[in-house]
Formats: C-alpha cells, sequence, structure tokens
C-alpha cells in the first residue's frame, strides 16, 4: 500500500473508531483525523449538541462538509468517522472519488451497547437500547459496502490497528 490514500475508519457508535484510528495511524506514521473532532472544534459545539439542537439534518450537513474539507486538504491519514457518517450516500461518494480505503470495524451489538452505556454522555440517536439495537441492525448493511471488514469482539486496539496495517500491506 502506498501513503497516497486516505484511510478511513467506520462503524457503529462504541465499536472503537478513534481508538483503533489513533493506534493505526501511529503505526503507519500518519495523522489522525477525527471528523466529529474536527466538527466540534470548528463549529463550538459537538455532535450530540448540534444533533440536538439543530437537527440530524443539519448535523450530516456540517458532516459532509467537514469531511470533504479534510479530504480535500490534509495530508493522506487515518480518518475516524462519525457512526453516521458512512450510512450518507454522499459522503461515501466523497471518499470514493478521493481513493479513500474504507474499513468497518465490525463489533457486535452488545459490546457496542456496553461502550454507548459506559460513556454515560448518552447519545442523541441512541437514547435507548431499543432505538439503538433498530439503528444498528439498520447500518450494518451500509457500513458492509466499506473496503475491509474487521471483526471485533473485546480485543485490544493496538491489536486491532496492526491486523488492518498487515491486511493493508497485502
Amino acid at each position: 500500500m502506498d501513503n497516497s490514500h486516505h484511510i478511513i475508519i467506520t462503524g457503529f457508535m462504541g465499536s472503537g473508531k478513534t481508538t483503533v484510528a489513533r493506534s493505526l495511524a501511529n503505526i503507519l506514521s500518519r495523522e489522525l483525523v477525527d471528523l466529529d473532532q474536527v466538527i466540534a472544534e470548528q463549529e463550538g459545539r459537538t455532535a450530540k449538541d448540534i444533533i440536538e439542537q439543530d437537527g440530524e439534518d443539519s448535523f450530516r450537513e456540517i458532516e459532509t462538509g467537514r469531511l470533504r474539507e479534510v479530504l480535500a486538504h490534509s495530508r493522506p491519514g487515518v480518518i475516524a468517522l462519525g457512526g453516521g457518517a458512512w450510512t450518507v450516500d454522499r459522503n461515501r461518494n466523497l471518499i470514493d472519488h478521493a481513493g479513500g480505503i474504507t474499513v468497518w470495524l465490525d463489533a457486535p451489538f452488545n459490546v457496542c451497547w456496553e461502550r454507548i452505556h459506559a460513556g454515560g454522555g448518552g447519545r442523541p440517536l441512541a437514547r435507548d437500547e431499543g432505538q439503538a439495537r433498530i439503528l444498528y441492525a439498520e447500518r450494518r448493511p451500509i457500513y458492509a459496502l466499506a473496503n475491509m471488514q474487521v471483526r471485533i469482539e473485546d480485543e485490544d486496539p493496538d491489536n486491532i490497528a496492526a491486523e488492518i496495517a498487515q491486511a493493508l500491506k497485502t
């Protein structure tokens, strides 16, 4: 694998995208970009706040704009998407057009829910287990469109990142 393409990490909330992306960026000596963090820094509000105050559609517009900027103006790095970014057609098209290599962290629902619940902050699109389970089921077929699928249980993120790095070399 050459260093001319962004590596995009996607998956359901709580799947470990940011943590694995951080480790992968370190292994590959690349910049880490956490899209939700970029949005928070540039908008002055978290994704949760934007969704709760302005609605999901408004957040998705902001998210697409920031993704476009990151893909166009940063050196190829490792990008951790928010849980819903990959589910939006225009975002997948942007990533495809930029030649991004997408990796789906396929964590079982119970692992994701444990992490969401342990985070305590509440997720506006998964306020309870039932709502989260429905969203998880709806998103799985879209996540499956990623270039690579990495099945997750509750493994060490460094091991997962090393697995991804090895797979990218082949």
